[in-house]
C-alpha cells in the first residue's frame, strides 16, 4: 500500500499521497529493522505433573534464558495449552538472565492436552511484521478419568487363584478328575497305586485341563449409545474402575475400547489410554461388542460390556449373545441418574449403574 500510495503521488502530482506512501514504507522499515539480529534464548517447558485426575490442580512453568553475549530486546511468548493460547511478555533480558512465568492447565474433564510448543514473537509495536521462533517440543498432560476402587466387590466374580476348570480332560494337570485304566504310553508317576493293588490291574489318574480366567473389559464407543456427553465420561470410568482392579489383583485382562486394544501392563498406562477415548459415529455399538469380544479374545472368561443408557434390553441381550458358551457376561449399562438394578439370567446379568459411586454395589449384586 505504501509503495502504490507513493507512486500513484508522484504520477498525479498529489504530494500528500507521497508523503503518506513515504511514511507507510518508512514504518515498514522500522518494523523489519526490530526483527534483524538472531534471538538466542534456552527455554525449557516444564510441567509439574505428566499424570492428574480431574479436577486435581495442575501447573507448569516456562523458563527463558538469555544465552547471548548481548542484552535481548522485549519478546512476546505463545504457548498453545490444549485449545487455549497462553500469551506471556519475556522482558529485556541481560546476558544470561532469566525469566519464569507460571501458567495453569485446564484439567475440568477427561483428556490429553497438549502444551506447547514455546514459540517466540518480535516484532513492531503495529504488528506488521513479526519473527516467529519455535523454542521446544509440545508435552502431554494425561487428564485421568476417575475411577473407584472395588476391593472385594468383584472378588467372587473376578477370582483366579489356581485356574477355572473346564470340560477338557488330560493326562496331566493340578484337577484330579477320576482313574481309568493304564495304557501302553501312559506315564508311570501317575499310576493310582491304592486302586491298582484294590483291583489287581493298573490305574491311572486323570485329570480336568485348567486355564487362568481372563477378563475383558469391552467398551461402547458409539454416538448413539449415548444420551449425553456425561453418560460416555461415566461409562469411561466404568470400565477403568474394573480394569484397574483387575490389574491390581495381578489377574489377566484385556481392554477392548476405541479402535483397538488398551494398554494393561500397568494402571497409568491404562489411564492414559483412557484419557484418549472418544465416541464416534461409526464406532462400535454394544449391539457388536459380544462379536468383537469373541474375535479378538476367543478365550474370555468374564466378559463385562459397558455401554452407555440408549441402548434397550433387547440390544444389550444381543451384544452378549454372541460371545461363546461358558464365558460368564456382564452388561453394564450406564444410565446418569438412574437407581443401581441388577438382572441375572442364567451366564447373562444385565446391570444399571446411574453414578460411578454405585459400581462396587452393583457388583456386589452381580456376584451374590
Amino acid at each position: 500500500m505504501a509503495l502504490l500510495a507513493l507512486a500513484a503521488g508522484r504520477l498525479l502530482g498529489w504530494g500528500e499521497l507521497a508523503s503518506l506512501g513515504v511514511a507507510g514504507l518508512a514504518v515498514v522499515v522500522v518494523g523489519l529493522l526490530m526483527t534483524v539480529g538472531r534471538t538466542r534464548y534456552r527455554v525449557v517447558l516444564d510441567l509439574a505433573d505428566h499424570r492428574v485426575r480431574i479436577g486435581q490442580r495442575a501447573v507448569g512453568r516456562v523458563e527463558v534464558r538469555n544465552a547471548a553475549r548481548r542484552r535481548a530486546l522485549p519478546s512476546q511468548v505463545d504457548l498453545p495449552v490444549g485449545d487455549r493460547l497462553v500469551e506471556l511478555s519475556v522482558p529485556g533480558l541481560a546476558p544470561d538472565a532469566v525469566h519464569d512465568d507460571l501458567f495453569a492447565v485446564p484439567t475440568e474433564r477427561r483428556a490429553v492436552v497438549v502444551v506447547g510448543p514455546v514459540v517466540s514473537r518480535r516484532g513492531d509495536p503495529l504488528g506488521l511484521v513479526q519473527r516467529r521462533l519455535r523454542w521446544t517440543e509440545p508435552s502431554e498432560l494425561f487428564v485421568h478419568p476417575e475411577v473407584v476402587a472395588l476391593g472385594g466387590a468383584n472378588a467372587g466374580l473376578l477370582r483366579d487363584l489356581e485356574g477355572q476348570s473346564t470340560r477338557d480332560l488330560s493326562d496331566s494337570d493340578l484337577n484330579f478328575h477320576a482313574l481309568r485304566d493304564y495304557v501302553a504310553g501312559d506315564d508311570r508317576r501317575y499310576i493310582h497305586w491304592r486302586t491298582t493293588a484294590r483291583r489287581g490291574k493298573l490305574m491311572v489318574k486323570q485329570f480336568e485341563d485348567t486355564r487362568r480366567t481372563l477378563t475383558v473389559v469391552a467398551l461402547a464407543n458409539a454416538t448413539g449409545d449415548y444420551r449425553d456427553p456425561d453418560e460416555l465420561e461415566l461409562a469411561v470410568s466404568v470400565a477403568a474402575s474394573v480394569a484397574v482392579q483387575a490389574i491390581r489383583d495381578e489377574r489377566d485382562v484385556e481392554v477392548l475400547a476405541g479402535p483397538g486394544r488398551l494398554r494393561t501392563a500397568t494402571p497409568p498406562l491404562l489411564l492414559d489410554d483412557c484419557s484418549r477415548l472418544a465416541s464416534s459415529s461409526a464406532g462400535a455399538g454394544v449391539v457388536l461388542l459380544g462379536r468383537r469380544v469373541v474375535r479378538e479374545t476367543p478365550d474370555a472368561s468374564v466378559a463385562f460390556l459397558v455401554t452407555g443408557g440408549a441402548p434397550s434390553d433387547t440390544d444389550l441381550r444381543l451384544g452378549a449373545r454372541a460371545l461363546p458358551a461358558g464365558t460368564r457376561a456382564v452388561v453394564l449399562r450406564c444410565a446418569l441418574g438412574e437407581d443401581v438394578a441388577v438382572r441375572t439370567q442364567g451366564p447373562l446379568t444385565l446391570a444399571t449403574v446411574g453414578a460411578l459411586a454405585d459400581l462396587p454395589r452393583a457388583l456386589r449384586r452381580v456376584v451374590g
